[in-house]
């Protein structure tokens, strides 16, 4: 276990907390586990604490309205010793102009390739949007990112001082129950696990032509189109969490993962986890943790490359699973806060 950062107060600001299920929300529930294993404090600002609207793309989704003030009178009294800015919504936008007027350092953490989001679904040019993130983060000590390859695409993009942080999955939850309280369902079942919306792809998914049961785990904006679509032809059962989770996992053999817009993928982690290859494309996120022939399969024909999960070991699967563990990414996410304390910067960047 690192103790470098043995202890000290995180002010972790993130405009994704729950309700809200996705890879942001469960990633800072697990540090926030292992920060206190170190003795090192969270105070989280999310939009619950303010007066708040849906985002109009995702309704679950809030955005806080007004909250630099609070931001400014939280940095007063709870005086921490790492500020975390966790996403690039109002609140990330009202702690990064707090921080830079008191020229406060400060890390960052880049998880939505919101750049890729809206160009698929309005054709938003990607130079602007892509020009607006690295505004965003420049004046970061650090910015967390969680592949290789998403480090170096950032970086020919012009982003600076990024830094590797390695995400993980709960090996010792995420486990294949042999005895499932989820429905049988005929076999081979290939799997849909994400978001039901257009930068998912789930869409590419339901079209293709599969053998056995097409299951869809998760919920959306698409959920009621899809289903209607193609209600016929898969089975819809809504996002699941906890045990549920698991037993619906363990009725899968295929995951497909038909996204090109992850950053990295946590439900990739926990169906491997399961024993469940993965059938994706060459696209980050699935290349950073697949080895091809090994727990998944990856390429342009998902029928082909999903078909062919069906001869691999679940076993490797599941080993493979077990090198991201949750513990070490904490080590990497402290080792980035330690040089980055609170402290006065010399210079602010607007």
């Amino acid at each position: 276990m690192n103790r470098s950062c043995a202890g000290g107060k995180l002010l972790l600001i993130t405009d994704a907390w729950h309700p809200q299920v996705n890879g942001v929300v469960t990633a800072f529930e697990q540090m926030m586990r292992e920060l206190d294993k170190r003795s090192v404090s969270v105070v989280v600002i999310h939009p619950a604490l303010f007066r708040n609207i849906p985002f109009p793309l995702y309704p679950e989704i809030r955005l806080a309205l007004f909250p630099r003030c609070f931001i400014a009178h939280t940095l007063e009294r709870e005086q921490p010793d790492y500020i975390h800015i966790a996403t690039e919504g109002p609140l990330g936008l009202a702690a990064r102009a707090v921080c830079l007027r008191r020229g406060l350092r400060f890390t960052t953490s880049y998880h939505t390739h919101f750049q890729l989001y809206m160009h698929v679904r309005y054709r938003i040019f990607l130079g602007l949007v892509y020009g607006l993130l690295r505004w965003f983060h420049k004046p970061a000590s650090r910015t967390l990112v969680a592949t290789p390859s998403l480090k170096a695409a950032l970086e020919s993009h012009d982003f600076k001082n990024l830094a590797l942080w390695p995400l993980g999955v709960d090996a010792e939850f995420f486990v294949r129950n042999p005895n499932p309280s989820a429905p049988n369902l005929p076999k081979p079942v290939f799997l849909f696990f994400s978001r039901l919306a257009p930068e998912k792809s789930p869409e590419e998914f339901l079209k293709l032509d599969l053998p056995g049961t097409k299951l869809v785990i998760g919920d959306g904006p698409d959920r009621a189109a899809l289903e209607m679509k193609y209600g016929h032809a898969a089975r819809f059962v809504g996002c699941k969490k906890g045990r549920q989770l698991v037993d619906w996992l363990s009725r899968a053999d295929v995951l497909v993962f038909p996204s090109r817009t992850e950053t990295l993928g946590l439900v990739i982690l926990e169906s491997l986890a399961c024993g469940v290859p993965v059938a994706a494309h060459d696209a980050m996120g699935p290349k950073d943790i697949i080895t091809h022939g090994v727990d998944g399969h990856i390429g342009e024909d998902l029928t082909e490359a999903a078909l062919a999960c069906l001869k691999l070991d679940p076993a490797g699967c599941r080993e493979k699973a077990c090198r991201y563990p949750w513990e070490a990414s904490a080590d990497a996410f402290i080792s980035h806060l330690e040089p980055c304390r609170a402290g006065r910067e010399s210079a602010s960047i607007a």
